[in-house]
């Protein structure tokens, strides 16, 4: 039996070093980690999910506290499905609700409601006390400067530019 030239031969992956394999195992289990910490602990307190929350967060932060369905998608890292149900949840509380876009007859906005934002009001102070203890009560600032590099890093290099990417908001 004839094998392929090495030069058409598949080539061979670039396996992760045992020091590679370490630090990638140690990033899974610590990201696992954090967001399960985060999430029980703003289901206990909030009765809302982590994902939720950072919603309520996205609509404050914006101008009129409002974004459209699309750009809240994509701030979020989420597909619009599951912003949608995200969305229609926050809305039965009264925490949100959506308006029609004037300008595109298909188009929504999200608005933060003042009930909505009373409930961020009063739950950000555990949350974010939970989010110190479990992060940056760990971490000098020397290390806190060097992750909040090293992420960036990674968010950009996975942030595709080019029209028609494989992103979660456009699915």
């Amino acid at each position: 039996m004839k094998t392929a030239p090495t030069s058409a031969r598949a080539e061979e992956p670039r396996w992760l070093t045992d020091e590679e394999q370490r630090v990638w195992r140690s990033y899974i289990e610590a990201a696992t980690l954090l967001e399960d910490h985060l999430d029980r602990q703003l289901q206990r307190d909030a009765g809302m999910p982590h994902v939720y929350y950072g919603l309520l967060v996205k609509l404050a932060e914006s101008p009129r506290r409002r974004l459209r369905m699309t750009e809240l998608a994509m701030s979020a890292k989420i597909t619009r499905s599951r912003l949608s149900h995200a969305v229609a949840r926050l809305e039965k509380n009264g925490w949100v609700r959506r308006e029609d876009c004037p300008s595109d007859k298909r188009g929504q906005f999200a608005v933060l409601t003042d009930e909505g934002v009373r409930v961020l009001n009063r739950h950000a102070p555990g949350h974010v006390d939970a989010v110190r203890q479990a992060v940056f009560d760990r971490l000098s600032p020397e290390q806190q400067e060097s992750l909040g590099e090293i992420m960036r890093i990674i968010a950009e290099g996975l942030q595709p530019s080019e029209a028609g990417a494989d992103l979660p908001w456009l699915r």
